[in-house]
Order: structure tokens, then C-alpha cells, then sequence
């Protein structure tokens, strides 16, 4: 159900999500793509080798910025990066909010 929840997610907003990274936070070729996924499944491998959970949303993001930023810094359009950056904090607090909203209406239910 969760895989099938997460192909459902990427199917409805995939396309906004690559044109953000790929286009919006800074314009990247096809072979810096490369680049980042590249830096960013060798340091996911690393972690995973360490046991260390990370996650890889924030891991490609960040390689994004790092090909984006062997250009110039300015090449970066940091307003997006703070809007992503904002939607990562707010993230965690809502998740859980929202999850405990969920039981607290199934205790009632059931």
C-alpha cells in the first residue's frame, strides 16, 4: 500500500518536482543531472553501508545544489531554496499532527 501510495505521488507531481530541482532552484544539463545523481547514490550507499538513516530527498537536493553552486553561488536561486527548506521543518510537526489527528478520529470511530 505504501509503494503503491508513493508511485501514485510521483505520478500526480513527479514532473513539478524535476522541473523545481532541475529548473527552478537552478538550470542544470542533462550530464550535471548525472553529476548529482551520481554524488548522491554514492553518499545514500555510504549511509546505508553505516546504518545511518538519512533521507534522500534531502540528499539529491543537496547535490543539485552543489552542481548548481561549481558554477557560481549566484547560478542558485536561493527564494526557491527556502521555500524547500521551509516545506522540510514544516514537514515533521505537520506529519505528526496530522497522524495523531488520524487516531485520535479511529479511537472515536472504533
Amino acid at each position: 500500500l505504501c509503494a503503491l501510495m508513493m508511485a501514485m505521488g510521483t505520478a500526480a507531481g513527479g514532473w513539478r518536482i524535476i522541473r523545481t530541482m532541475g529548473m527552478k532552484m537552478v538550470k542544470i544539463k542533462p550530464y550535471q543531472g548525472f553529476v548529482a545523481e551520481t554524488s548522491a547514490a554514492g553518499v545514500i550507499i555510504g549511509a546505508s553501508f553505516l546504518g545511518m538513516p538519512i533521507s534522500t530527498t534531502y540528499v539529491i537536493t543537496s547535490a543539485i545544489m552543489g552542481v548548481g553552486m561549481s558554477k557560481k553561488i549566484t547560478a542558485i536561486k536561493w527564494s526557491v531554496v527556502g521555500n524547500i527548506l521551509t516545506a522540510w521543518i514544516l514537514t515533521i510537526p505537520m506529519s505528526a499532527l496530522i497522524g495523531g489527528l488520524f487516531v485520535w478520529i479511529l479511537k472515536g470511530i472504533l
